[in-house]
């Protein structure tokens, strides 16, 4: 058996790698098997296929995911941007007293 470790390596090579080829019919077990992956990852890529499809009725598309984590990470810097001054502006007000 397969260490985690290795399926880290091979989990999400792209969004939807296998476009283009058809695994109609077959589970996500056995096409997670074909393709050497984890279940998970294609099961993850067919919910946001099926996101796509129906342009957001059915979870996030892939736009509003890539926004999402683009925000996301936005706040992330301004959170430690804010931190930053509030330290500094505390500082400063022990300076003039």
């Amino acid at each position: 058996m397969e260490t985690s470790a290795s399926f880290e390596a091979r989990s999400a090579p792209s969004p939807y790698p296998t476009e283009g080829i058809s695994h109609e019919g077959k589970s996500g077990t056995v096409v997670a098997r074909e393709l050497d992956l984890v279940p998970s990852v294609v099961s993850m890529w067919v919910k946001h296929a099926l996101a796509d499809r129906t342009k957001g009725k059915t979870g996030l598309t892939t736009a509003e995911r890539e926004e999402l984590a683009r925000l996301r990470k936005e706040n992330r810097i301004l959170q430690e941007e804010r931190d930053i001054l509030k330290k500094a502006a505390a500082f400063f007000a022990k300076q003039s007293r």
